[in-house]
């Protein structure tokens, strides 16, 4: 598989700090190999730079980065998530898996050039619903789920799942 690479779109520092940080999370946890935020936003950065550092892999992040610049330059496909998109289900299957691939996950009003840029307009539901959401669920479902678990090289840390209790073992 190809990398993902996520775009942030509309980030707001005072009013988004915990939604950006959580999609710039999940797309990790989830496979994406970086984020671009258009808004500078230094302590994001900061934040999600403290994860990888802690838990290792090879995820970046870069804000104040327009999405035009960020998308005009890439190699591969474009998909915006969006209520408004085709069906995740029949999106799928056109979307490639041997291609790179940049998803656009809006905060506020996306301008409707976004739409046009993108290859993929791509729904997940027909409800109003969380952009976190949104992406974890079209990650799982692009991926098959096979970054779940997978041990990351490089961190200081590692959680080992199991029914009951919090297991950490400190990779030093």
């Amino acid at each position: 598989m190809a990398d993902i690479w996520i775009m942030r779109i509309g980030h707001r520092p005072q009013r988004d700090k915990r939604v950006t940080t959580h999609v710039a999370l999940s797309s990790r946890a989830l496979g994406a190999r970086g984020i671009y935020v258009d808004t500078p936003d230094p302590v994001l950065e900061e934040n999600i730079r403290s994860v990888v550092h802690r838990f290792g892999g090879d995820y970046s992040i870069k804000t104040g980065v327009r999405w035009q610049d960020a998308t005009k330059g890439f190699k591969g496909k474009v998909v915006h998530l969006t209520m408004y998109g085709q069906r995740v289900d029949e999106a799928l299957p056109k979307i490639p898996k041997d291609e790179n691939i940049m998803v656009i996950v809006g905060a506020e009003k996306v301008p409707p050039e976004v739409y046009q840029r993108a290859d993929f307009n791509v729904s997940i539901g027909n409800q109003p619903h969380s952009e976190i959401a949104a992406l974890a669920i079209f990650l799982y479902l692009y991926t098959g789920g096979k970054h779940l678990y997978e041990q990351r090289e490089g961190g200081e840390m590692t959680v080992i799942p199991n029914e009951r209790g919090k297991t950490v073992v400190r990779d030093d």
